[in-house]
């Protein structure tokens, strides 16, 4: 199933390399927060653009046996690998299909809504499917907030790096990307009604796996960077060999973490 107007396709040969990087990187920053929601045994948990399998693996381990963990995304060819006894993985779109029917302890979105157009719709239907005192936990890049590849560029491949960079952050808008989603998630939160909303950040700087991100993603849009002129052939050639040597102290856009609590 193609990721229709998505910029990242989970169809290309590098997708699977790019989630794990994706992993690799916020995992742990999600897991500590996922933690603090009181999930438990028997818990019943809706994971909202699951993409990779990871999350919905620790997700499976923590509620056990009784609990239940929906996860869901357009394109479920990678996260259908966690699929178990108390996990179900459905094909869904979040911000045009049906929420479904019943209601979930959790609703997590890790790098989802940025990317959605139906946002309001999306995150309006994640809402509803909490049940009263349940919790909501949504995970969003603001790259508009921290554009940058290289927070320090004192050299021409660094320089480099942040003219494709700015180039993909073109992409993602013309593709409907709301780059500087991240930063409103606390107001949404509060005026989608939930209460004890709060917030915080990661913003990963020099990562061993950002290695890894930058290339598979530099190489998943490489074609339509050169098509649009964003970048030569050459320069992202030059790029990527620059990435491979390891000099580059990549960053990554903050992840604005913000949960809130469904009323009882």
């Amino acid at each position: 199933m193609a990721d229709e107007g998505y910029l990242l396709d989970n169809r290309d040969a590098d997708a699977g390399a790019r989630l794990g990087a994706l992993a690799a990187i916020f995992d742990d920053w999600t897991f500590d927060h996922l933690g603090r929601l009181g999930l438990g045994a028997g818990s019943r948990v809706w994971e909202v653009g699951a993409g990779g399998p990871s999350v919905i693996r620790w997700l499976a381990a923590r509620v056990g046996d009784s609990g239940r963990v929906l996860a869901t995304d357009i394109d479920v060819s990678w996260a259908a690998a966690a699929a178990g006894p108390n996990v179900e993985v459905r094909r869904h779109d979040v911000g045009v299909d049906p929420r479904p029917a019943e209601t979930f302890d959790v609703v997590h979105a890790r790098l989802v809504l940025v990317h959605v157009p139906a946002r309001e719709d999306a995150l309006a239907s994640m809402v509803e499917a909490i049940r009263p005192g349940g919790w909501l936990l949504v995970e969003d890049a603001d790259p508009a907030l921290q554009p940058l590849s290289s927070l320090d560029p004192r050299t021409a491949e660094e320089e480099l790096a942040n003219r494709i960079r700015t180039g993909f952050r073109t992409l993602l808008s013309e593709h409907g990307a709301e780059l500087a989603y991240g930063r409103t998630l606390p107001r949404v939160l509060r005026e989608a009604g939930l209460l004890d909303v709060a917030a915080d950040a990661f913003v990963p700087l020099r990562h061993p796996a950002s290695v890894d991100l930058e290339k598979t993603t530099i190489r998943m849009v490489r074609d339509q960077l050169v098509a649009r002129q964003l970048a030569t052939a050459e320069e992202i050639d030059r790029h990527l060999a620059n990435v491979a040597t390891g000099r580059l102290d990549l960053a990554q856009p903050p992840l604005i973490s913000a949960w809130g609590r469904k009323p009882r």
